[in-house]
């Protein structure tokens, strides 16, 4: 067997390898799971805007969890304008998070301050 053959076939192997890990890890649950899945049954909704960088910050707190929350993009697809949604609820700044007691915080949102808001536990994992 020639050495450029072994060569392609190491490399074969570990690009299945990195592969699988991949598929293996992007199955496995977020941190924050039991916290975002919490916020969006108790009525914490987090509207923002794709191009809005204080909303992906905020996104980026949750890591892998950040798909469990109620977001609500309101930006209309070329990044101009509001969509009704987000006109008919008044939102006026992103990102917004707005309570099943209709209060609302603008701005990026200390997990903290979000468990405060809610009966929601920081603590409580999978």
């Amino acid at each position: 067997m020639s050495t450029t053959k072994i060569i392609i076939g190491l490399v074969i192997i570990a690009a299945a390898g990195f592969i699988g890990y991949a598929v293996y890890a992007s199955q496995q649950p977020g941190e924050l799971d039991a916290f975002a899945r919490c916020l969006k049954d108790n009525g914490a909704i987090f509207y923002g805007a794709f191009w809005c960088p204080h909303c992906q910050t905020q996104k980026k707190m949750f890591g892998k969890s950040e798909k469990l929350l109620a977001y609500v993009e309101c930006s209309t697809p070329d990044g101009r304008g509001q969509n009704q949604t987000c006109q008919n609820k008044n939102i006026e700044g992103y990102p917004t998070w707005e309570f099943a007691d209709g209060s609302r915080l603008t701005g990026e949102i200390a997990l903290g301050t979000l468990a405060e808001k809610t009966v929601c536990s920081l603590d409580s994992k999978l």
